[in-house]
């Protein structure tokens, strides 16, 4: 039941920050979340099915590492996919400055996948996160570190596609979003669900 949570809240958390906060904005966030809207900016193909296409590699290596992480990452996954799909009527709802937006927008985000709600609970919405994930079991480095750096590429290559300085935005939603992972697995425990 736990991990049933953790995964919904989770997934609210990223579908929310994409929705309503990066997307109007045509900001992107890092990863195969950031790979998936530059597909959606440049094709129109919706999120959701395009990081399932984009993730099956990366879990079948998991598969390999962990049959546990392969499990559970096709549930973050399923989850995350799904509820970002459901949530695109959020889009257009909120008018904030666009530095505000990649703000909230990338801690909101940044909660989501850092509460590891799902890292915590060895889930993992997208194939960078299960890569971290995966990366920091086996050199100790704090997985947020590991997706701030990926993250980081993945806009530079969307600002060299897209041709379009306003993405430079999209490094501060990824900065909260790796400043929000980076701290809440720096703490040995979180209970919120007992």
């Amino acid at each position: 039941m736990k991990k049933f949570v953790t995964l919904l809240f989770s997934s609210f958390c990223i579908g929310v920050g994409l929705n309503l906060f990066i997307i109007p904005i045509y900001l992107i966030n890092g990863g195969i979340f950031g790979i998936s809207l530059l597909i959606k900016y440049v094709w129109g193909i919706q999120v959701g099915h395009t990081m399932i296409m984009i993730n099956i590699p990366i879990y079948l290596l998991s598969l390999l590492y962990d049959k546990s992480y392969f499990f559970n990452a096709i549930l973050g996954l399923a989850f995350t996919s799904t509820i970002n799909d459901w949530l695109t009527p959020l889009n257009g709802l909120v008018h904030l400055p666009i530095i505000t937006s990649a703000i909230i927008g990338g801690m909101t985000i940044g909660i989501g996948i850092g509460l590891g709600f799902m890292l915590r609970q060895h889930i993992s919405p997208g194939g960078v996160d299960l890569l971290a994930l995966l990366i920091s079991k086996t050199t100790a480095t704090n997985p947020g570190i590991i997706i701030f750096i990926i993250d980081s590429l993945i806009v530079i290559a969307g600002i060299i596609i897209l041709k379009d300085l306003k993405l430079m935005y999209s490094l501060i939603t990824i900065s909260c979003v790796g400043f929000c992972v980076i701290i809440i697995n720096s703490f040995k425990t979180i209970n919120f669900l007992r």
